[in-house]
């Protein structure tokens, strides 16, 4: 019988050369996401309308040409129109860049509150899982009590007390919303104790604070974009509601769900100024919701095909 040796075989489509090579380019954790993320339509069109809003909340108050606060009682409760893009309030306002004010407003009230949220129930769950035993106790119990309390009237007693503006507002919205947060980091944190690297960092003599910052918060960055990702609609939906029942932001301050509250009021006979609040409030929160479900699948390990 023959002997089978390798100037027998042809190899066809490669060179000799590339066919023995063996490697592939290496990517990162951050590369491999980001390629992923792009294979996801539903993602990429909802990251490319949250673009087109934010540059909307930026200029579209300024693009007619119509201050938002000055009042033309003459033309009042005008429909869509080429003058009026989205028509006018009750007072003569154009909606159109009340609108745009108002998901400003509504935009930065929930990214205030999401970096409240992640701040504080970043550091206090690092804190929980760090020191462990007694601390780590007593910190717990403080979330169940506090998770036990409903969280709307809290925010209901929270404005009451403090008064319908934005800072009560703030204080309401993240009251308690860091609490599932801290759970989520500590978590993460008690499986990374046992790393080498923290070790390692420990018998250095590094303090707490360091290995948080250093070695704990990079490694939790996904978990905390993802947190990212779903707490901001969250809490554009909760000010929204809030609004809408008078225990938010009221007049003259704008709102998305002030302008809602405004338009619930003339809906029988003006219906434009319902529908146009609700329809950015919807597409901004729908826009959000989708992105943050690309980027789970993007982020989470397990969920990788």
């Amino acid at each position: 019988m023959a002997e089978l040796t390798p100037d027998k075989f042809k190899i066809i489509g490669f060179s000799q050369e590339d066919a023995n090579r063996i490697d592939r380019p290496t990517i990162s954790y951050w590369q491999d996401a980001w390629r992923r993320l792009k294979k996801n339509p539903v993602a990429m069109a909802s990251m490319i309308v949250l673009g087109l809003l934010v540059i909307m909340v930026i200029v579209g108050p300024i693009m007619r040409g119509y201050d938002y606060e000055t009042m033309n009682v003459a033309e009042k409760n005008l429909g869509p129109s080429s003058k009026y893009w989205f028509g006018t309030d009750n007072l003569g306002r154009d909606l159109f860049s009340r609108i745009w004010v108002g998901a400003r407003a509504s935009l930065i009230i929930a990214l205030v509150a999401t970096a409240l949220k992640l701040v504080f129930g970043t550091v206090y769950g690092a804190l929980m899982a760090h020191f462990g035993g007694w601390v780590d106790e007593i910190l717990m119990r403080i979330i169940e009590v506090l998770n036990s309390i409903p969280s709307m009237l809290l925010t209901i007693l929270i404005m009451l007390v403090l008064g319908n503006n934005l800072f009560s507002l703030l204080v309401a919205l993240s009251i308690t919303a860091w609490c599932n947060t801290a759970r989520q980091v500590r978590g993460m944190i008690k499986q990374l104790r046992e790393s080498e690297y923290v070790y390692a960092a420990e018998v250095l003599g590094a303090k707490p604070v360091r290995i948080i910052v250093k070695h704990y918060i990079p490694n939790m960055l996904g978990i905390l974009i993802l947190d990212t990702a779903t707490a901001i609609p969250s809490f554009i939906f909760t000010e929204a509601g809030l609004s809408f029942l008078g225990i938010g932001l009221q007049a003259p301050e704008i709102s998305l769900g002030v302008l809602i509250s405004m338009g619930q009021q003339n809906m029988d006979f003006y219906p434009s100024q319902l529908f146009f609040p609700c329809l950015i409030l919807c597409v901004i929160v729908m826009a959000f919701n989708l992105l943050g479900d690309g980027l789970r699948d993007a982020l989470d390990p397990r969920l990788r095909q």
